[in-house]
């Protein structure tokens, strides 16, 4: 296992940058020690040129009933 504590958290460290493909990974430090990692990952949609069309599913609208 890891011998020192700094290897602890540069092991979480290096686990979360590898298994995010888009995203970031955050440390945070308290009084010159790290005490959290964080990470967003996100999800990238590539963006279609030619949109296919949404179906309609609208109504014609009626008047109110009086």
């Amino acid at each position: 296992m890891n011998d020192k504590p700094h290897d602890h958290w540069m092991e979480i460290l290096r686990r979360k940058v590898a298994d995010i493909r888009y995203g970031h990974v955050q440390i945070t430090v308290h009084e010159g020690r790290v005490t959290q990692v964080e990470s967003t990952e996100k999800t990238r949609i590539d963006s279609d040129p030619k949109p296919s069309p949404l179906p309609s599913t609208s109504q014609p609208r009626r008047s109110p009933a009086a």
